[in-house]
């Protein structure tokens, strides 16, 4: 389907004067509704509005793409406006939108992704921009992308052949969110390339699945391939080419860079090695780079578990407060419909650690990583095969962290052993010896981290029992920081089980600071990934608005993803917002009754209004730090 087929004179307007955001979104959805494709304009605007939520659709450089996928429209369709002296549209490079095409599509297709990297490949193009705004009707303007949109896409199923009759250079380009920054950067290698003279075809690894895929023979007589990618690409293809493997933002930056390193035989030769092949993609890379990207392989797989999990924990709280549930301990799960929903997720929630480290391990060490993990991170969340002795306690989010990454890199050694059996026992190392090694090593490994972990627990739980007797103010800090440590894990643990046996002595001061310590980090989370847009991943930022429920709820866990992604800034700055919530607390006298439920517990939080003040203190000094310490980002 081409661009043209999607935009009619009816939905295109020039010179036009918003003054802000707001006006330019209702004009452009003025202009859907009048090519008629759109049955309900409200109901699409609520889609408009609640993708701009997510992240800003302003892409940068004059340009903006809002789009939404809805029930509300019958086919799909574009529109498009210019705007001379430009608009604010929140972009990430400050620069107003002077550009703006609106994308609807209905909810049983993806054709938006389709016209949208489209559109971001064309738009790529600084002549093919100005030549729109400076057309002086809207026929003018709609056969400039005729024109335009058959000259770059003639035949879609056919790479474009130059030069010697071969494409010299192949790139692989993706990006985590896949729409922007993966077109982009095939883009501006395609665009270098023919400067230079030399044919560049470029597959693009989206959020629609991967296009124009480098096929065999043009990997077998190509000079080289650039992987532009900051995720995981299929690499057994380029078994034996010059490979050259970078951030998809250089691929955007420094093109022409990188496509005559390729021709001067200036890039390694790539060898596949099967299973450690998820590891030795990330070859050339710095090692801090590697555990950056290994991280985020479990924290991306990890994010569903947390949010789904999250929400209906939430709606459960909910649920009871609407029933008029006793505020105890069976708050939550007072009435059926409402542990329906606390079971659902708790289950959900269950999965979580154990998710994060299976596929750190994979990321690692590919499937044989992936099993150690992944029972590595259950382990850390249930305690060893000799939890009963000693004690021992689980070690939580620290200790699956550890698990994935010590059994991911354990299993890699265990695979460079292995190289020296016999080659006739090849068929078994798969299915038999790596599970088998990797399971009993991770077992021991855990048996031995849990134990630690819960001899810190008991010295941490007789020192706060300690500080009680000494300063209120100092305790309630102590316990609103360790509830932000470690997210669930230990810490957070011995702090929660220190403040629920406090309510048994009547101690609902040291309760209530607990609370409160716990809700900050995920509200502070999302308070910044919604005024601080420029230092969080598109990802990331996607996800944030749920942490305000889940931070509202009393579910700290909602904050882990963020300090998994980047512990050095997050982990501090959520702990010092905590501290100083729960400091507040105690010196303000909150009490608490309840052990969980966050804001729906409040009818029982003793001097509330204070205790709300003491939350939106600790949750703005939180993100003040985060913004302090998160630098811009650059990439996607």
């Amino acid at each position: 389907m081409r661009i043209t087929d999607l935009l009619n004179v009816e939905s295109i307007k020039l010179n036009a004067t918003p003054k802000n955001k707001q006006e330019a979104i209702d004009e452009l959805i003025d202009l859907q509704v009048k090519g008629g494709k759109i049955a309900d304009r409200e109901a699409y605007k609520e889609g408009i509005l609640a993708r701009e939520t997510v992240s800003t659709t302003a892409v940068g450089e004059g340009i903006a793409i809002p789009h939404a996928k809805s029930d509300a429209v019958k086919a799909p369709s574009l529109a498009a406006i210019t705007v001379p002296n430009g608009v604010d549209y929140e972009a990430m490079d400050g620069e107003p939108s002077t550009l703006l095409f609106m994308i609807a599509a209905p909810n049983d297709g993806d054709v938006h992704l389709e016209v949208l990297s489209r559109l971001m490949t064309m738009l790529m193009d600084e002549d093919f921009k100005n030549k729109l705004l400076s057309a002086k009707d809207k026929n003018e303007f709609l056969k400039i992308i005729d024109d335009t949109e058959k000259a770059k896409y003639p035949d879609e199923t056919k790479a474009v052949v130059e030069n010697d009759g071969r494409i010299r250079v192949l790139a692989v380009t993706a990006c985590p969110t896949g729409i922007a920054h993966t077109y982009m950067a095939a883009e501006a290698l395609e665009n270098a390339g023919k400067k230079l003279g030399i044919t560049v075809k470029a597959e693009t690894n989206g959020s629609g699945g991967a296009k124009n895929v480098l096929t065999k023979e043009e990997i077998e007589a190509c000079d080289g391939i650039i992987i532009a990618a900051d995720k995981t690409v299929d690499m057994a293809r380029f078994d034996g080419k010059r490979v050259i493997r970078t951030k998809v933002s250089d691929g955007i930056k420094i093109p022409k860079e990188l496509i005559e390193r390729i021709e001067k035989g200036d890039a390694p030769v790539y060898h596949h090695t099967g299973a450690k092949a998820a590891d030795e993609s990330t070859e050339g890379e710095s090692f801090g780079r590697k555990l950056y990207k290994h991280l985020m392989n479990g924290v991306s797989n990890m994010l569903p578990f947390t949010v789904a999990g999250g929400i209906f924990i939430a709606l459960a709280f909910l649920i009871d407060t609407i029933a008029g549930a006793p505020q105890d301990s069976s708050f939550g799960t007072y009435t059926a419909l409402a542990a329906f929903f606390k079971n659902i997720g708790g289950y959900a929630f269950s999965f979580m650690i154990p998710v994060l480290a299976g596929y750190i391990g994979k990321s690692i060490a590919d499937r044989p990583g992936f099993l150690v993990g992944l029972v590595g991170g259950f382990l850390a969340t249930t305690g060893s095969t000799f939890a009963n002795l000693a004690g021992e306690v689980p070690s939580g989010f620290l200790g699956a962290l550890l698990a994935g990454f010590a059994g991911g890199y354990l299993m890699l050694g265990v695979e460079k052993l292995c190289d020296h059996m016999p080659k006739s026992l090849n068929g078994i190392k798969p299915v038999l010896i790596y599970p088998l090694v990797g399971l009993g090593m991770i077992a021991v490994l855990m048996c031995a981290v849990n134990p630690f972990m819960g001899m810190i627990n008991v010295g941490v739980s007789n020192f706060l029992n300690n500080m009680g007797n000494t300063s209120k103010i100092v305790l309630g800090c102590i316990l609103g920081g360790m509830m932000a440590i470690d997210m669930g894990g230990p810490f957070n643990k011995a702090a929660y089980v220190f403040g629920t046996a406090a309510i048994a002595s009547s101690g609902y001061d040291i309760m209530a600071a607990v609370m409160i310590g716990g809700m900050v980090p995920p509200i502070a989370i999302a308070l910044s990934t919604t005024f601080f847009k420029n230092r969080w991943t598109d990802e990331e930022r996607k996800n944030g608005a749920v942490n305000y429920i889940m931070g509202l709820s009393f579910i700290t866990e909602g904050a882990i993803p963020y300090a998994a992604s980047d512990p050095i800034r997050v982990i501090p700055s959520c702990m010092v917002g905590a501290a100083v919530a729960g400091g507040l607390s105690m010196a303000f006298k909150c009490t608490l009754m309840a052990p969980h439920g966050g804001i729906f517990v409040f009818a029982v939080v003793g001097n509330w209004p204070l205790y709300v003040l003491s939350l939106a203190i600790g949750s703005l000094v939180s993100m003040v730090m985060l913004t302090l310490l998160k630098k811009k980002r650059t990439d996607a």
